[in-house]
Parts: C-alpha cells; sequence; structure tokens
C-alpha cells in the first residue's frame, strides 16, 4: 500500500478511536498569550506599520490591544512565533 493511504487509514483509525472515547496520542500545542500592544512597541512599529506588514486590518489590531478580544487560532500562532523570532519573521515577510 502507498504511504498516502497508510498515513490516511492511520488518521481514520485515530479518529474512530477518539469518537469512542478511548485514549489517542496526540501531540497538543498550546500558544500562549500574548500581549500585542507591547510585541508591537518592542518592534518600534506604529499600529498601521505592525497590522499592514503582518497582514491584520488596523481596527482588528486595535480590538486586542485595548482587550476587547483576544487573537486566535492562526493569528495567535503567527504572533507567538513573532514574539520568539520577530526578526526572523520581518526578514520573511519583507516584500
Amino acid at each position: 500500500m502507498s504511504e498516502a493511504f497508510e498515513s490516511i487509514r492511520q488518521g481514520l483509525q485515530e479518529a474512530i478511536a477518539h469518537a469512542k472515547g478511548e485514549p489517542v496520542a496526540a501531540r497538543v500545542h498550546a500558544m500562549r498569550p500574548v500581549d500585542v500592544k507591547a510585541l508591537r512597541q518592542g518592534l518600534g512599529l506604529t499600529q498601521a506599520q505592525f497590522a499592514a506588514r503582518l497582514g491584520f486590518s488596523v481596527a482588528t489590531l486595535r480590538h486586542w490591544e485595548r482587550g476587547d478580544r483576544t487573537p486566535k487560532g492562526p493569528a495567535l500562532v503567527l504572533l507567538n512565533v513573532i514574539q520568539r523570532e520577530p526578526k526572523a519573521v520581518l526578514r520573511a515577510l519583507a516584500a
């Protein structure tokens, strides 16, 4: 059988085990909360610059900084990566 088939088969078996309530070996990556305002200020960027470079709207950034909302999903992952390796991320996203 192909490698792709084996991967799909394993995924299905894990899904069935999970649905039955059986323990499944899975790696869970918990993202830490990020102080977005401190992160942005630490990079020396304005809200407009930070939002433009990273693909967020300025309105969303303002909500995060005021605490009205919190980043979730891919945005939180990106912010965690920026917090750890800001120069690498900014270099990778440079036009």
